[in-house]
């Protein structure tokens, strides 16, 4: 098999193909709040949309090269898309259902259920709220431990990816104290089909399952409420279960904040406290021979009688100092550099919407935890007003989603390897509203450096890193009243673990969408996909049509 990047499936305006890793959630009251996790844009959409469909389509898929297979299969799909915003509850949901009926003996036969979930209740209005959301998604994984954005996903090497929390959040104010509070339970599951083995013949042990648990109190005043300056104070943990190996990522913190007022627009900020940050993990079971067993699964199988082994381990300071620029309410700059993780930290955002037409944000992040984790957080960061971005050819739900607060992520991409890590990087994205077309452009660099315990099978990955880096581009064109045309494109490249290999990734689509009557509407649909892989002497290169009709209830 060959090994590419984990590249969610291309998507309809703008792919974010191996896009980053999110700041860890806890870090919401450490400086990288959630503004670290969403970026602000254009839109405005209505506040109450319901639509059921139906599509039908036919798909032809061809091998480019080495060979000149070809495959065709008929595309059956149901689905729902619903945004339901209320004054102080509200809920987007993306869900479809899709049958790919294939013809011959390569015929591809495959039930998908994907879709994005985002919703917010208020209990007690504009004090206790309780969130959740769901997300499921496939791809294809390969070699090295990456899944690649190839839209034809065959039935031996699909991958399906879930993830689900909920939890209440608390907002209220008693006297001048401001009062925040989050709790969150998430579970998250990764299935794929094939055995993996990286270019050395090892065995690659992919993510499988695992519990996440959030909790957050903070307590702040205001510059001028009690005080010349602001001041806050949060404690709060997280950790996250990993059913491989039966690792667990462990942060309990607590700190105190104060902002230093310069003048309305310009403030220092700092905060000094104590953390207590562990990941450890059981060894696999071992033969006679002290090899380690393999699971039908393909993965690791766990030795619940083996002692568990400390990976990381830091007791001690934290701290960091930054600034606060707000000269307008549309644009925001935090940045701040300290000490964290028992090494030196850098984080921060910057957001510019000098209209509803256009919008450009950046975030620089640093955090550690497992796959799950990554999943559950920007789940959990996602605004509960958005519309969901499918692949024009697959149908797939992608990751992407574009809402009020413009456009945003589901999940850090990158390796799926089942070791825990530490994610720091940087990605940027613009949006502009330019008449009838509206314009995204993306790109984005991510480190992850793997932490694993010493004497078990995954020692040797620690301290490897996998980097990737990503451009992407999208326009969309209203043509007339009743049509409209969307193209977009992509390159990712990417560095696996030690010497797992480079990949490189190319690709481009364009879908056309024509109103035939109110409810009906016909759709025809390109992509080509390029892969550049070092686990194959040969390149591989497809390209996917689709030609169909969508009826709207």
């Amino acid at each position: 098999m060959r090994a590419t990047i984990l590249a969610w499936p291309l998507v309809c305006a703008g792919l974010l193909a191996s896009a980053p890793a999110l700041a860890q959630v806890q870090s919401q009251g450490q400086g990288q709040g959630q503004g670290a996790e969403q970026d602000l844009g254009v839109g405005q959409r209505s506040n109450r949309v319901i639509q059921p469909y139906i599509e039908v389509g036919q798909v032809i898929s061809a091998q480019l090269s080495p060979g000149d297979e070809v495959l065709t299969f008929t595309q059956v799909a149901v689905g729902v898309d619903i945004n339901v915003q209320g004054r102080n509850s509200g809920a987007a949901v993306s869900l479809r259902y899709e049958r790919n009926i294939g013809y011959g003996d390569d015929s591809i036969d495959t039930d998908t259920v994907s879709g994005v979930a985002r919703g917010t209740l208020a209990l007690i209005p504009n004090a206790l709220a309780f969130e959740a959301g769901g997300l499921a998604a496939r791809t294809r994984l390969d070699a090295g431990g990456g899944t690649t954005a190839n839209p034809l996903v065959r039935e031996d090497a699909e991958s399906r990816i879930y993830s689900l929390y909920a939890g209440p959040t608390l907002t209220t104010r008693v006297g001048a104290v401001d009062v925040t509070g989050i709790g969150r339970v998430g579970y998250n599951r990764f299935e794929n089909d094939a055995l993996l083995v990286d270019a050395q013949g090892a065995q690659v042990d992919v993510f499988d399952d695992s519990m996440t648990y959030l909790g957050q109190i903070s307590a702040a005043t205001g510059a001028g409420d009690v005080l010349p300056v602001g001041l806050a104070v949060t404690a709060g943990g997280f950790q996250e279960d990993i059913g491989n190996l039966d690792q667990r990522v462990r942060d309990l913190y607590v700190r105190a904040d104060v902002t230093v007022p310069l003048r309305p627009s310009l403030a220092l900020v700092g905060g000094i406290g104590y953390e207590n940050v562990e990941i450890s993990s059981r060894d696999a079971v071992r033969d006679a021979d002290g090899n380690a067993v393999i699971g039908s699964d393909g993965r690791f199988v766990t030795d619940p009688a083996a002692p568990r082994v400390i990976a990381f381990d830091v007791d001690g300071l934290l701290w960091d100092v930054g600034v606060l620029w707000r000269p307008s309410s549309r644009t925001s700059l935090e940045a701040r550099v300290g000490e964290r993780y028992d090494s030196t930290t850098y984080y921060g955002t910057f957001t510019y919407v000098p209209n509803q037409r256009s919008a450009f944000a950046v975030n620089v992040y640093d955090g550690v935890t497992g796959f799950g984790g990554l999943l559950n957080n920007s789940l959990a960061g996602l605004d509960s007003d958005f519309e969901a971005i499918r692949n024009p050819v697959t149908g797939d739900f992608g990751g992407l989603v574009n809402g009020t607060e413009g456009q945003a992520n589901i999940g850090g991409l990158g390796s799926v390897r089942s070791a825990a890590f530490r994610g720091r990087g940087v990605r940027a994205s613009y949006q502009r509203q330019m008449g009838r077309t509206t314009a995204a452009l993306g790109a984005g660099y991510d480190r992850r450096t793997f932490i694993s315990a010493p004497g078990t099978v995954l020692a040797a990955l620690d301290g490897l890193t996998d980097e990737s880096y990503y451009i992407i581009g999208g326009l969309t064109r209203e043509i007339g009243r009743n049509a409209n045309l969307t193209t977009n494109a992509y390159a990712n490249w990417f560095d696996a673990a030690g010497n797992g290999g480079d990949v490189t990734a190319l690709g481009a689509s364009a879908a056309y969408n024509k109103s035939i009557t109110r409810r009906l509407t016909g759709r025809a649909a390109l992509a080509i996909d390029y892969f550049d892989s070092e686990f194959s002497a040969e390149d591989f290169a497809f390209a996917t049509a689709l030609v169909g009709l969508r009826y709207d209830f």
